[in-house]
């Protein structure tokens, strides 16, 4: 606020590193306490010009000199004081250190708290709180907008975004240490007791015939192209001295067989080589969960497989790979990675808009979750006010609020210049009534 009276002192020049919107604020306060000082000085101006009407030699007065004198006066008085009042929020006024002046600079950190307490009391209340997430209705507006095609595009781009962001939050070291660490942890539990249960299951619920069903078909498929590699064989360990058309005699024997074995396997869920493969499957599983000497080995294999430094270089060269190529796909906006991101948003978001009890449903969630933050995590939210109020310094603050408020405030001290006009233009009126 201005410490003088006159116009090219009271406004404030602007401070350095201000934003535009700031440097806004700047001239608008210069204006409005231009406007101010001038008001002020008019009023002197005409006391002093009725007081020098007042006390011309040999001169009769008029009768109005009185009442805009007193008019002017009393316009002065209050603008001076209100003068004072503002400036003191923000500074000593003229610079003199008077009691209870700069309030805001000497007050910054009681005002902080009690700010953070007020919204506390007020807003951060747990019912306050609840009654404002379920009238927000979050589930409805954002699935509204992520449903609008309109906005398809921005969805894919804050998709790729926020993917990007991910990828490169996360180090190719720290990939490495978690992937070292993961495969450290899953060497620790025992795994061929669950291994044999999950196996067992898997034969009493005959989970295990579409897998047999496609070995046979694979094992058919494979004796049906076998002619030259049955041919080949025969031809290379049979005797030297047998002729050749014996040899292809066998060899045509064998492939039959061969063949014919397969297909019946294939096509006879019930055949004996297809039970004795479920009854392979049933006896290992049990000697996975019983059998201490295949336990013992079971598990020697599975550390020996993850400890290999193989499985762990190929685990952090796949995440390399798959980084580049997700990075890569980022870039392309149609690439089939951000376009089904944006749809599958898309649908989600009209399975959400479309479905009233689902809105309902997760509006509630959203209260209870606001609600729990109102009631355990309230003071520390409120601490961001407290703390950063704290940390700010006394001139910047008080220069900030200056700023944001002072332009509204100079309308205190141009208020005061009317209303101070008017009063002291009543209790002149009113005292020459009474004792003239």
């Amino acid at each position: 606020m201005s410490t003088s009276f006159s116009p090219t002192t009271s406004a404030p020049t602007a401070p350095s590193g201000l934003t535009e919107p700031d440097t806004e604020r700047v001239r608008n306060l210069r204006k409005m306490k231009l406007l101010a000082v001038s008001l002020l000085l008019v009023a002197a101006m005409i006391y002093l010009f009725t007081r020098w009407l007042e006390h011309r030699d040999g001169q009769d007065v008029a009768a109005w000199v009185g009442y805009v004198r007193a008019a002017a006066e009393a316009g002065m008085v209050g603008a001076l004081a209100d003068w004072f009042a503002v400036t003191a929020l923000f500074k000593h006024p003229l610079g003199i250190p008077i009691p209870h002046t700069a309030l805001i600079p000497r007050k910054k950190d009681e005002i902080g708290e009690q700010l953070g307490g007020f919204i506390e009391e007020n807003f951060m209340t747990p019912e306050v709180i609840e009654e404002r997430a379920i009238s927000v209705d979050l589930p409805g507006r954002v699935s509204n907008w992520l449903a609008d095609p309109a906005h398809a595009d921005r969805v894919n781009a804050e998709a790729s975004r926020a993917i990007a962001l991910l990828a490169e939050m996360l180090g190719d070291e720290d990939i490495e240490k978690f992937i070292q660490a993961c495969l450290k942890w899953a060497a620790e539990p025992m795994w061929a007791p669950p291994a044999g249960r999950i196996l067992e299951q898997l034969v009493d619920e005959d989970r295990l015939e579409p897998v047999i069903q496609l070995l046979c078909d694979r094992a058919h498929d494979w004796a049906l192209g076998s002619q030259d590699l049955i041919d080949r064989v025969v031809d290379r360990d049979g005797p030297a001295w047998t002729p050749r058309f014996v040899n292809n005699l066998v060899g045509d024997k064998i492939y039959r067989e061969l063949t014919e074995f397969t297909y019946k396997v294939r096509d006879d869920p019930q055949h004996e080589l297809r039970l004795a493969m479920n009854e392979f499957v049933r006896t290992f599983s049990d000697d996975l969960q019983n059998d201490e000497a295949m336990i013992a080995k079971f598990e020697e294999i599975k550390k020996e497989l993850l400890g290999r430094d193989e499985v762990t270089g190929a685990a952090s060269t796949a995440w390399q790979a798959g980084k580049a190529v997700i990075e890569q796909m980022l870039e392309d906006p149609q690439s089939t990675l951000r376009t089904s991101l944006s749809e599958g948003a898309i649908r989600l978001a009209v399975r959400i808009r479309d479905d009233q009890p689902l809105q309902d449903k997760m509006n509630t969630w959203v209260a209870r979750a606001a609600r729990h933050v109102a009631e355990n995590y309230s003071t520390e939210i409120i601490s961001v006010i407290t703390d950063t109020v704290r940390g700010w310094d006394a001139a910047e603050t008080s220069r900030k609020l200056e700023l944001q408020v002072g332009r509204d405030l100079q309308f205190i001290r141009i208020n005061g210049t009317v209303v101070g006009s008017l009063a002291g233009l009543a209790i002149y009126t009113v005292s020459v009534l009474l004792f003239h």
